[in-house]
C-alpha cells in the first residue's frame, strides 16, 4: 500500500476542518506498522480513506498498484472483500453462522468457491481448529478474535488492518492475539497496520507512527511500551 499526499476536510467556507494533511505512508510485505494517537487525531479518518470508506480531497491511495480513489462503489466493495483483510474491536462474527462459515464468509460473499482445506489450514494457524463447528457465543473473545483473523486471512489479502483489536480483550487474550498478528507478517508474508491506543499493542510493532491534528508528528522502531507511551503523551500536548 502507498499513500500519497492524502487530505481529507469536512465542512466548507469559514468552517471547513482538515482532518488529515499531506499524509503519505508506505506499506510493504513483511512489516507491522502502528498507528497512534489522541482522540481527535485523524486516526478515524485515515483508516476510513485507506478502506475506501472516505474520499479524500486531495492525494492518492494504492493498493497493488491501483489507486483506490479512482474505483465507483461496486469497485470499492470488491476490494474490501478481497483485498484488504480487516479486524474490529467487536469481532463482527455473524452469530448464526459457525465458525467454518464465518472464516468462509468472504469467499461466499465474493461468489468465489469455498476451499474447506484453506478454512481449516487458517483455523489452524490462528488456533481455533477444534471450534469449526461452534457457533460464535461459544467462544471466548480471544477465541472469536482469532476467528477473525482467520476470516481476515481466506481471500489472500495485500494488507490486514486491525482496528484496536484488543480492546475488548483481557491481558492474557491481548498477548495471545497480538502474537498472532506478529506470526502472520513474519511467517505468511504480510503486511499489517495495526490502529491502536495501547502502547503494549504498538510495541508489537515494527514501527509506531503518531498521528495528531491530522498530520504525521513523528515514529518509533523497536520502541518499548513505556517509551512509546512517553512519546504519546508528548505529542498529546504539542500545541
Amino acid at each position: 500500500m502507498t499513500v500519497r499526499g492524502l487530505s481529507k476536510s469536512f465542512g466548507s467556507g469559514p468552517g471547513r476542518f482538515w482532518a488529515l494533511t499531506d499524509i503519505d505512508l508506505s506499506l510493504t510485505p513483511r512489516t507491522f506498522t502502528a498507528i497512534m494517537g489522541p482522540s481527535g487525531s485523524g486516526k478515524t479518518t485515515l483508516l476510513n480513506c485507506l478502506l475506501g470508506l472516505d474520499k479524500p480531497d486531495t492525494g492518492s491511495v494504492s493498493i497493488g498498484g491501483q489507486n483506490i480513489t479512482r474505483l465507483d462503489e461496486a469497485g470499492l466493495a470488491e476490494l474490501r472483500r478481497s483485498r484488504v483483510g480487516v479486524v474490529f474491536q467487536s469481532y463482527n462474527l455473524i452469530p448464526s453462522l459457525t465458525v467454518a462459515d464465518n472464516i468462509s464468509l468472504p469467499l461466499r460473499l465474493a461468489g468465489r468457491r469455498i476451499d474447506g482445506r484453506r478454512v481449516r489450514e487458517l483455523a489452524e494457524i490462528v488456533g481455533v481448529a477444534a471450534t469449526l463447528q461452534r457457533r460464535p457465543s461459544q467462544l471466548s473473545g480471544g477465541q472469536q478474535q482469532r476467528v477473525a483473523f482467520a476470516r481476515a486471512l481466506i481471500t489472500d489479502p495485500e494488507l490486514i488492518v486491525a482496528d484496536e483489536p484488543t480492546g475488548a480483550l483481557d491481558t492474557a487474550s491481548s498477548d495471545v492475539v497480538l502474537g498472532l498478528l506478529r506470526s502472520i507478517v513474519s511467517d505468511l508474508d504480510q503486511r499489517a497496520l495495526l490502529v491502536t491506543h495501547d502502547p503494549r499493542a504498538a510495541a508489537v510493532a515494527d514501527r509506531v507512527l503518531f498521528l495528531s491534528d491530522g498530520r504525521w508528528q513523528g515514529e518509533l522502531r523497536g520502541a518499548t511500551a513505556g517509551q512509546i507511551s512517553a512519546a504519546l503523551t508528548d505529542v498529546g500536548r504539542r500545541p
